[in-house]
């Protein structure tokens, strides 16, 4: 009797020896990159000739004599510039794939009338976003993923647009690193136009809802009979804001002119907010006092023109008097869809207008990690840290430069993206000569 064969079951065994194939390219090898001009943005600084030894998908040493067990692959930086992997901050990579007219591509908002603070970005990262390779090849290993607030948002109390949550940028199916990092909050002109038009209701409303949230902490089996005085928020978000009143979640508040940074620096202190400033382009006019709270800018390293009346200061140079006062800024990433080398690009406009370049290194490395309160797993190259490493061809805040090596987790990733992928295909397409006239 001859037995069919069973497609069922041959399926499942190319499911696992697929799973296996994956599973076996993603694994950490040992590996040290040597030759390299190392910048650690950590205590061992900068190291002119060294080597950086892999092991476990953790950095296991560095310096100008590190001895290199036999055996481990060895990557020849010759001569070039090794950073630890850009960190991109308040992006909505892979979570929106096409940005204008798909909406269906973008998971990065909601158009719930339940849900606002409890909004969790977490849930719409796609490992499969072409997009991610794009952000890999400028150098960005790990993101920093927040939710927007956009035209979606209809309700007047729903100032927040949720959760951020921290991936890292490797192969796999899991790029989740951390979820729940920092809420989201929108002030300024836009947080005017969703409570009625005033930035003085802005404060009021935000008031009355931490209120809200410390009264449901307190009261929850009241809650839960109907016993409570009434709230404006589902009880998702009444739960999702308990961290950020206990001052155990960050709360990155987006503001933009002097004026309404005092009112949030105010804010914080009387409520005991632990805040970051986004966007904040008229920063500089209040260093000193934004350096005296030790509250962190993620400042938007491309505004120089008055794009409304909340940014009339905007200035490339604010990056440089933020550091000046002693301010722990991050330079942010626009949109991803916009190019996935940003990063880079806006430090070094930033150095051209007065930021030392150790100094923008350090805004798109550790400084987002210390802000978002990651510093010890990544954004510098230190023993016991996650081995998230870039060679570079030249400068890395030099536009032409480009990574010649990338590894993320211990692991080297494809110099690769769709987009390089189209490009030479139709560039080596051999086509047929034109007919003659």
């Amino acid at each position: 009797m001859v037995r069919r064969p069973n497609p069922r079951a041959a399926l499942a065994g190319l499911t696992l020896a697929m799973a296996a194939l994956i599973a076996g390219r993603a694994s950490a090898e040992s590996l040290a990159i040597t030759n390299a001009h190392i910048y650690s943005m950590g205590p061992a600084g900068d190291i002119p000739v060294g080597t950086v030894l892999i092991t476990g998908g953790k950095i296991a040493a560095l310096g100008p004599s590190v001895a290199v067990p036999a055996g481990v692959r060895l990557i020849d930086a010759r001569g070039g510039v090794v950073t630890p992997g850009l960190v991109a901050t308040n992006t909505p990579l892979s979570t929106v794939e096409v940005a204008e007219g798909v909406e269906e591509t973008n998971d990065n908002a909601t158009a719930s009338d339940r849900l606002s603070a409890a909004f969790d970005v977490q849930y719409a990262v796609n490992p499969d976003s072409v997009l991610i390779p794009i952000a890999r090849l400028g150098g960005v290993t790990d993101a920093v993923i927040t939710p927007t607030l956009g035209e979606r948002h209809a309700r007047r109390d729903m100032v927040f647009a949720g959760q951020a949550a921290i991936i890292h940028l490797g192969q796999g199916p899991d790029l989740l690193e951390k979820a729940q990092v920092g809420m989201v909050l929108v002030m300024g002109e836009d947080g005017a136009r969703i409570v009625g038009g005033s930035r003085a209701a802005e404060f009021v409303v935000l008031r009355a809802i931490l209120d809200d949230v410390r009264d449901y902490a307190k009261n929850r089996d009241n809650y839960n009979l109907g016993r409570s005085r009434p709230h404006d928020l589902s009880r998702e978000d009444l739960e999702a804001l308990i961290p950020v009143v206990d001052g155990r979640e960050p709360l990155m508040i987006s503001v933009h002119r002097a004026a309404d940074i005092r009112q949030v620096l105010r804010l914080a202190r009387e409520e005991k907010l632990k805040v970051i400033l986004e966007g904040a382009e008229e920063a500089w006019a209040v260093a000193a006092e934004i350096a005296a709270t030790h509250t962190s800018v993620l400042l938007n390293g491309y505004a120089d023109l008055p794009r409304s009346f909340d940014m009339i200061g905007s200035t490339l140079e604010n990056a440089a008097r933020l550091n000046a006062a002693g301010v722990l800024i991050g330079i942010e990433n626009p949109p991803i869809y916009e190019g996935g080398r940003t990063p880079r690009i806006d430090a070094g406009r930033a150095v051209a207008h007065g930021l030392p370049f150790e100094a923008a290194l350090a805004a798109i490395t550790i400084n987002p990690a210390r802000i978002w309160g990651v510093a010890d797993r990544i954004g510098s190259i230190e023993p016991g840290k996650d081995a998230d490493v870039v060679v570079w061809s030249g400068d890395p805040l030099e536009p032409l430069s480009a990574p010649t090596a990338i590894v993320i987790k211990g692991v080297e990733q494809p110099l690769r993206s769709r987009d390089l992928d189209l490009r030479d295909r139709y560039l080596n397409r051999v086509t047929a000569p034109s007919p003659a006239p």
